[in-house]
């Protein structure tokens, strides 16, 4: 079952029991301890964390989390970490899942799979198991995870679960470091492997607010050049651009501050027992040690998920929302704010408006439309990209750089939010 079968199955699902709030979807981090060191990433913390091991939901308290999201109506589940298999008791959990009878899916970077536990997976055969892919070269991939001999771990994984026809996926997270062996991992997956391949080019800063990771973020313009550099990915937000022209602004007529399905259809809990609308979101949470996973999602995260917005910003009357990355949560990670719109989203979205052709109406005070300040230098760069002058193809590597210390307080925590200052 590819991706737009999934959406389609799941919403006919949805439509069967009549709309009704559901979980449907559940995204479970077991622990986020990884072997890798990425700099990219949101939330990983060193494999020998001991306070954050302890932490950690039991074995035993997984299996209740399963029991109460099967009594829900939960089919669809994502094991995701840090890195799943850095627990020695993953596979007892997940095979409890498998028991169950729930669709599941494994995020991993492979590191940590060997021969047994390939086994394992083939005797017990998940929905899909993704495989970050940092690098097509040892040297790309190592100077992003800053762990030696990571590559060669990653590449005998793929192997070991192609030698066992398991459901594999690549995907990666272009930065400054990989940008120019993006297309090479395409390539690999796709043409070697025959196999889906996808990519991410909007990382967020970490869920303790720390700004590191946007130190290896792309500029818009090396995102939205890489983005119509694929044709099937401009002809996907080609689609999204003139739906969206053709639909008033969702947020013009929703007064809820969050407005995916988070809290609707899909929830996440977090090694630590606590539930939120996605993974990213960490302001708001509920511990389901305390109040219970029924309680938990049919009150305190309905509450949560029904919160009004309590003023307009530009994104209210927007009609390029599909070509953007925004929701509440890259405003509490970025500006403390969940009300407020992240500026270099804002742009990205404006620049594939523009390189596509779509043009982008008029939204209320924006640097970034005509008239703005920042809008001659956006449609400069927009304009060469939709005349191809942006050759992908021709980047070269960058040396990997240490994550930035956050401009806020140091090393972690913005300041400028709630959770942080407490």
């Amino acid at each position: 079952m590819d991706s737009t079968t999934y959406s389609q199955f799941s919403r006919s699902i949805h439509e069967r029991f009549g709309g009704e709030r559901a979980p449907l979807e559940v995204s479970v981090e077991v622990t986020r301890r990884c072997p890798l060191h990425c700099l990219q990433c949101y939330n990983n913390l060193a494999l020998g964390d001991q306070r954050a091991r302890s932490s950690e939901l039991s074995k035993d308290e997984h299996f209740h989390l399963l029991d109460d999201l099967a009594e829900l109506g939960c089919f669809w589940l994502l094991y995701t970490g840090g890195e799943i298999f850095a627990r020695k008791d993953f596979l007892e959990i997940y095979t409890y899942a498998k028991k169950k009878g729930f669709l599941i899916t494994l995020f991993t970077n492979g590191v940590l799979i060997d021969e047994a536990v390939a086994d394992h997976l083939a005797e017990w055969p998940p929905f899909a198991i993704e495989i970050t892919l940092y690098g097509r070269s040892q040297e790309t991939y190592e100077a992003l995870t800053s762990v030696p001999g990571s590559y060669a771990r990653c590449m005998r994984a793929i192997e070991l679960l192609r030698e066992r026809r398991l459901p594999l996926k690549l995907k990666t997270v272009s930065t400054t470091v990989n940008k120019h062996e993006v297309w090479a991992m395409k390539r690999f997956a796709e043409e070697e492997l025959h196999t889906e391949f996808k990519f991410d080019s909007l990382i967020n800063a970490r869920i303790d607010c720390s700004q590191g990771p946007l130190a290896v973020r792309l500029s818009p313009e090396e995102i939205v050049a890489l983005d119509m550099s694929m044709p099937k990915v401009a002809a996907e937000y080609r689609t999204l651009a003139q739906r969206d022209r053709q639909q008033p602004p969702p947020l013009a007529y929703n007064d809820n501050m969050y407005f995916c399905g988070g809290g609707m259809s899909s929830f996440a809990v977090d090694p630590y027992g606590n539930m939120s609308i996605c993974a990213l979101a960490q302001q708001e949470t509920v511990d389901i040690r305390q109040a219970g996973v029924k309680q938990a999602w049919e009150e305190s995260l309905f509450r949560i998920r029904t919160k009004k917005r309590t003023r307009p910003t530009k994104c209210t009357n927007c009609r390029i929302q599909s070509l953007c990355g925004m929701c509440p949560v890259n405003g509490e990670l970025e500006n403390g704010d969940a009300e407020s719109p992240v500026d270099f989203f804002c742009e990205v979205a404006h620049m594939r408006a523009i390189a596509l052709g779509a043009g982008v109406p008029e939204h209320g005070e924006c640097e970034y439309c005509a008239g703005g300040r920042g809008y001659a230098r956006l449609n400069e760069s927009a304009q060469r990209i939709a005349r191809g002058e942006i050759d992908v193809n021709s980047w070269t590597g960058s040396q990997a750089i240490l994550p930035v210390v956050n401009s806020f307080t140091g090393d972690s925590g913005c300041a400028a939010c709630e959770t942080c200052r407490a």
